[in-house]
């Protein structure tokens, strides 16, 4: 396939930036070409595709480091196939699926299998993240050699915290000489327990039972010490409170090896904006407060927080339409990310550089993975509308699942074009 995509603003930070045309042959970048730079006769074929694109971003692939696939298990919810069509569809060319499947990806099999299945989904990549103890139990180191040679890209317990610090520290050190970073799900279970939403005013409102901010930062600080004990390569799960922001730039400052992600719902919403007993607003760690909504912002402006990743987690009607304190923690977040990242833009809270670092490059460093926009690149591309203005529908929604609570939202930006390979896997 060929394919020139012209007059886009190219943004890849600290690589390249500015108008450019971009030459693609089979599944690779040709050659990156000036405005009105001739292409090389030899492309000049009734094959070459032209898309025109005044007015678009162009940038290195999205690349979403936090997703629930579900599959294999749970394939109600989700299936590798429709994650992975749903993330294509938000403008991300690559995602790291969660180990918490059924069976757990905790062996090399199962780690075989959603990579099989992703290639034949035809749309983004999938990286798969192992489990760190086997079945995510936390008694036992998971067998991670064996799954970083099937193909893992990261190991973690996400969806349950590794509470045993002994176990932690042994997995860090391990993952260290297999050059791995090990994403830490901080949770304090105990400090937790029974909790449905975050703790204050607003759950003693509604009679819900609260999760303390501290069920979060306390496991923040214990892995910050087992990092600095390691040398090994922390990465902190969904961020969502201000002690664990701090406690991860005052780490960064002593020149530990830690790494971070929030997720679009920690800088949109606060617990404040959960309408009465709606479960599409439950998710774990949950809303916060707008103090923690305001160092969030404050961490992705100074570089404290690394990246955007959605923490997409999908669950059925059934799963959801239930008390508020029974329901599954957890929402979709693939298909509405950009629109909601970019608001921080437009505030002028983060320029659109550092939004693709948060979104691509970061992510990508953090998966092993140089996506740099340059001749011979693999072409993984995504190509953005700014301005497009629509209205959030979960019906529209590629996922299986539609438990999201920006139904209804009106939002501005939109994905006009995701390619995998030199491929386009979405185009609006």
């Amino acid at each position: 396939m060929q394919m020139l995509i012209k007059n886009a603003g190219v943004i890849d930070p600290g690589n390249l930036e500015g108008k450019k045309d971009i030459l693609i042959q089979e599944g690779r970048i040709e050659a990156i070409l000036d405005p009105g730079q001739p292409v090389p006769d030899k492309f000049q074929t009734p094959e070459l595709q032209i898309v025109d694109a005044p007015g678009m971003i162009l940038t290195p692939g999205l690349i979403d480091v936090h997703v629930h696939l579900r599959e294999p298990g749970h394939e109600y919810k989700e299936t590798v196939e429709t994650g992975l069509k749903a993330a294509a569809r938000g403008g991300f060319t690559a995602v790291c699926s969660m180990p918490n499947t059924k069976p757990v990806n905790d062996n090399g099999q199962v780690t075989s299998f959603i990579i099989s299945q992703g290639k034949k989904a035809g749309a983004a990549r999938v990286y798969p993240a192992g489990a760190v103890s086997v079945g995510s139990l936390g008694k036992t180191l998971a067998e991670i050699h064996d799954m970083k040679r099937a193909g893992i890209r990261a190991v973690t317990d996400d969806g349950m915290p590794v509470e045993n610090p002994q176990l932690m520290r042994r997995a860090l050190e391990y993952c260290k000489g297999l050059n791995i970073p090990v994403l830490v799900h901080a949770e304090d279970r105990n400090l937790a327990a029974g909790g449905a939403m975050n703790e204050g005013p607003r759950a003693t409102l509604l009679g819900i039972p609260g999760i303390p901010n501290a069920a979060e930062s306390a496991m923040v600080v214990r892995d910050i010490g087992l990092a600095e004990l390691t040398g090994a390569h922390v990465h902190f799960c969904h961020i969502s409170t201000a002690e664990s922001v701090e406690a991860v730039r005052q780490a960064k400052k002593r020149g530990a090896n830690v790494t971070c992600e929030t997720a679009p719902h920690y800088f949109t919403l606060t617990d404040r904006d959960i309408k009465e007993y709606d479960t599409n607003f439950k998710m774990n760690p949950p809303l916060r407060s707008e103090k923690d909504r305001d160092a969030i912002i404050q961490g992705l402006i100074d570089g404290t927080i690394d990246m955007i990743a959605t923490d997409h987690a999908p669950h059925s009607i059934d799963e959801k339409d239930l008390e508020f304190d029974r329901a599954a923690f957890g929402i979709i977040g693939l298909e509405t990310a950009l629109p909601l990242a970019l608001d921080l833009v437009r505030e002028g809270r983060l320029s659109m550089e550092d939004l693709i670092l948060k979104l691509s490059k970061n992510p990508a460093r953090l998966m092993g993975v140089d996506n740099d926009l340059k001749p011979g690149a693999v072409a993984d591309v995504t190509l953005i509308d700014p301005d497009a203005e629509y209205t959030i529908d979960p019906e529209d929604f590629l996922s299986k699942s539609r438990n999201t609570p920006f139904g209804g939202m009106k939002v501005r930006g939109n994905i006009f074009m995701t390619l995998v390979d030199g491929k386009i896997v979405y185009q609006r």
